[in-house]
């Protein structure tokens, strides 16, 4: 296969590649200039840049130094010229690498003249700490007796002196709970919430930061850490559970410094530091926070000696901690909010709106008394009247409280919690409320944008913005399903139903790749948590469609990223879980256990003819052990399992013949009757090839039975358009996208929502609520026709045999209602862009394709005479390899470039 598309590069490259090409990016485990690798054999990834068209990569050559003047020479490893048009993943061949250690590296290609690059702009990693031995500090505790109830947050700190001018110095930190740490003063990072969430019983990350630059060399310096409580010991889960994972909070810091002299000091968490407590007197994340200005003690992570108590730290932990490297992004601040509107409520509330549902917190100026307290609660809408709504928060206080100083203007921001809002209440405020002393800041984990979808319809855009804000207020270091209630937990489900769709608005590569060595770490037996940290027990696992996160999303991010590592971290996981469903089977029936179901399907008031769109729970469960089989056979063909391809092929011919058996009518009717188990069924082929039309004609009558509206839940919905478009009802699926009424994706929309909701109606059409024990609005898993906007309506896709958009597809689909739609996504290899319009009885097509890849370009039309490209027929173009695809278009085969293709006429599909 590979041997083919290089043939056909080759090809392209002979008609048209005769410009150079420049190396435009780089990336180090698909970081850019990362600290902290723990890789023992880093992958180098790069894309290309070139004017022109049918550009490609015919060969590469990497070489690495351990010093920036050295890597030029290669001191460390010479790739030497590599035949290949590989630009992704290329695994570092040279000496084994050192810990804590910077190395440099640059690349060059040659193109289809045999004409070399320039060397790129060198790039550089920094291994993190690669052997256990290396670490050298203690764990430390707070030295005093802490309060059990309100638990202040500990400060710890040490003086030290340094004996000369420092050339680096690197700082590792991690906590059991949540650190902020400070030299002489001064932040160390940009990372907020660190060291993350992991399943902490079985490995806790640490950072790693360089912090050269806050040293005094050849004087007294000081180190200053704070800690909350987070996820370790804070409350989690609904159950209003502490302690989780310990009562004790602890810190491990260790320091290496390099002096200019060559020389080297390690300065590390022992018995000499010193602990107490400071302003922040409690903090939770699902409560808040509590800051006491009163209580700061001035200078405390400076030199010098600060006031109050201090007592020596306890050191040492009763439990093992397994340590590990951070390899994905942390959360970072990003956007910034100013209020758009101050509200009196008729209660008489105080209110800001900050326009926008998001993730974060507030900052706030203020000048008062010393014991001036301010109270700021979050949420996310106002009642039917315009009062403050916080009931759907169930017992989460989303509050932070101020204790003022009384010193001049005051600046206030949290440290150890975060929110989910879009208004704020303000009570205790001195004086009249100033709005532009108070704005909101995002924070997520600090993922790459890659993609964009604009279209003629202003609701369908607000949609895809409510969909990625979804997103950024759900991926705080872990894919949660809320951001606001005491919930906030990774659930599978959501995570599964969204992760294609997540690879399209942000580059969740990384993310997704550290979430899932805890779902493997997790899984019970083979069977996978409800939620990943698992939070809620042992019990709590093994429902379908939750627990296939654990097979749909490594092939998913293998798809968007082309990956293998991911496929190979955890085909055993994938097994384990398919495993479990066979062992939970008899005669390959899976029938037993809990199950969640369609969750949230579309269920009317009053009930009484039985429109409620209930589907069978064993039905569903049948589909996805289909489905999680035939994952783990795919990535056991990339993997070259030939053992394991034949035992699961045989599985899945048992599995879906049993689902037949259990479910299937012989007349071709499924004992569940509604939109999810048509939808399921055809998905998943679990009908016979010769019932899979009249299938998908039922799934249509259904729709048109409730008024073109959906009614999946949580599980069907992420493929219900796609199998309307795969069976040729596009135009239905487009109406179900342009729906306004409820249940639909643009209700919520017309209902002023800027996020996804969890439920269809989280505010009913008379502006009341729905029953607030299970009402967020900020709930990712429906945004999950993001998927089907930009690979079937935009039409960008990627080749299953050829993954991580190497070889591209682009299939737009036109539909009534939208007369434009217009997606981009920065791939691995560059932006490819799929923008149809809608031109009188035509349609033009801009097509973007980046360099070093190829694409199948299906235009919508049987009349290939009447598609023209830079007002050339395409027949006539040598560049294009023209052919008819069937069902309406004409498939070109192209190299990189850019393209307006017009057509006399188009076919809706």
């Amino acid at each position: 296969m590979k041997m083919c598309l290089l043939s056909m590069a080759f090809a392209l490259i002979s008609i048209s590649g005769t410009a150079q090409l420049v190396v435009s990016e780089t990336f180090t485990e698909n970081s850019i200039n990362p600290i902290g690798l723990a890789e023992s054999k880093p992958r180098f990834s790069w894309k290309l840049n070139g004017s022109g068209r049918n550009l490609m990569q015919t060969a590469y050559e990497i070489r690495v130094g351990d010093a920036l003047a050295k890597v030029k020479d290669g001191n460390i490893w010479k790739s030497g010229k590599t035949i290949s048009s590989t630009s992704q993943f290329i695994e570092y061949g040279g000496v084994p690498l050192q810990s804590g250690t910077y190395y440099f590296w640059q690349v060059r290609v040659w193109d289809g003249n045999n004409k070399p690059s320039e060397w790129s702009k060198p790039s550089f990693w920094q291994t993190a700490l690669l052997n256990d031995g290396d670490w050298k500090a203690t764990w430390i505790r707070p030295g005093y007796e802490e309060d059990t109830i309100n638990r202040p947050s500990p400060l710890m700190r040490k003086t030290f002196k340094l004996k000369g001018k420092v050339a680096s110095a690197t700082a590792y930190i991690t906590a059991l709970g949540l650190y902020e740490a400070f030299i002489n003063g001064k932040r160390v990072g940009d990372a907020f919430l660190t060291p993350g969430w992991t399943s902490y019983n079985n490995r806790l990350q640490y950072q790693q930061y360089d912090v050269t630059g806050l040293l005094n060399g050849g004087g007294e310096n000081a180190i200053g850490v704070m800690l909350g409580s987070g996820w370790y010991r804070g409350n989690i889960g609904f159950s209003r559970q502490q302690n989780f994972y310990g009562k004790e909070i602890a810190l491990l810091f260790q320091m290496q410094v390099r002096y200019a002299d060559g020389t080297s000091e390690t300065v590390v968490s022992d018995g000499t530091w010193t602990t107490s407590t400071g302003a922040i007197r409690s903090s939770e994340i699902y409560h808040g926070e509590m800051i006491d200005a009163r209580m700061e003690i001035p200078g405390w992570s400076r030199t010098g000696n600060p006031s109050g108590t201090w007592t020596t730290a306890k050191t040492g932990l009763k439990k093992s901690v397994n340590l590990v490297a951070t390899y994905n992004e942390p959360i970072r601040k990003h956007e910034i909010f100013k209020p758009v509107k101050f509200i009196i409520t008729p209660k008489g509330e105080k209110v800001l709106d900050f326009g926008q549902n998001l993730v974060g917190w507030v900052t706030m100026k203020v000048s008062g008394n010393a014991g001036d307290r301010i109270e700021i609660t979050h949420a996310e809408v106002l009642d039917k009247k315009g009062n403050f709504y916080t009931e759907n928060l169930r017992p989460a206080k989303q509050r932070n409280v101020f204790i003022l100083a009384g010193k001049g203007e005051e600046t206030f921001e949290p440290h150890f919690t975060f929110q989910g809002f879009r208004y704020i209440k303000i009570e205790g405020y001195p004086g009249s409320i100033n709005p532009d002393h108070f704005y909101a800041t995002a924070l997520y984990s600090d993922m790459r944008p890659t993609g964009k979808f604009v279209s003629s319809h202003p609701l369908v855009n607000q949609l895809q913005h409510n969909i990625q804000w979804g997103q950024r207020g759900n991926f705080l270091d872990v894919p949660t399903d809320c951001p606001q209630r005491d919930e906030r937990l990774g659930w599978t489900g959501d995570a599964q139903a969204f992760a294609r769709t997540a690879t399209f608005n942000f580059d969740v590569h990384n993310f997704f790749s550290k979430w899932l060595k805890d779902v493997a770490f997790d899984q019970i037996e083979g069977s996978v948590p409800f939620v990943v940290p698992n939070v809620l027990g042992p019990g709590a696992s093994g429902s379908a469609g939750w627990a296939d996160a654990a097979t749909i999303i490594p092939w998913a991010m293998y798809q968007a990223y082309g990956d293998r590592r991911i496929l190979e971290d955890q085909y055993e996981s994938m097994k384990a879980w398919v495993g479990f469903m066979q062992k939970k089977s008899t005669n390959d029936l899976w029938n037993t256990g809990f199950h969640f179901g369609d969750w949230l399907f579309y269920r009317p008031f009053d009930d009484n003819d039985g429109r409620s769109a209930v589907t069978d729970k064993y039905l569903i469960a049948q589909c996805f052990f289909a489905h999680s089989t035939e994952l783990v056979i795919k990535t056991a063909r990339v993997l070259g399992k030939e053992k394991d391809i034949a035992e699961y092929s045989a599985l899945l011919e048992r599995v879906r013949n049993a689902f037949r058996r259990e479910y299937l009518t012989p007349g071709g009717r499924l004992v569940s009757g509604t939109q999810t188990a048509w939808v399921l069924a055809l998905q998943f082929n679990m009908l016979p090839e010769d019932m899979r039309q009249h299938a998908a004609d039922r799934l249509a009558e259904n729709i048109k039975s409730y008024g073109n509206h959906l009614t999946t839940g949580f599980l069907g919905t992420p493929y219900l358009c796609h199998v309307l478009s795969k069976y040729r009802y596009t135009d239905l699926a487009y109406t179900l996208l342009l729906q306004e009424t409820y249940p639909s994706w643009l209700y919520p929309v017309k209902m002023g929502a800027t996020t996804i909701w969890e439920r269809w109606d989280g505010i009913k059409p008379d502006s009341t609520f729905q029953t607030p024990g299970m009402n967020s609005f900020n709930h990712y898993a429906y945004g999950a026709i993001g998927d089907w906007m930009y690979r079937v309506a935009a039409g960008i896709d990627t080749e299953e045999s050829n993954p991580g958009y190497k070889s591209i597809v682009i299939t737009p689909h036109t539909g009534k209602g939208l007369d434009r739609a217009d997606a981009t996504l920065e791939t691995p290899y560059g932006k490819a862009r799929s923008a149809w319009t809608k031109v009188g009885t035509g349609l033009q097509l801009e097509v973007e394709i980046p360099v070093n890849t190829t694409a199948k370009i299906r235009i919508p039309t049987s009349n290939a005479a009447g598609i023209t490209e830079g007002n050339k027929k395409i027949q006539d173009m040598k560049e294009l390899k023209v052919k008819t695809a069937g069902n309406g278009y004409t498939e070109l085969e192209i190299g990189s470039g850019t393209y307006v293709f017009k057509t006399l006429d188009y076919t809706n599909q």
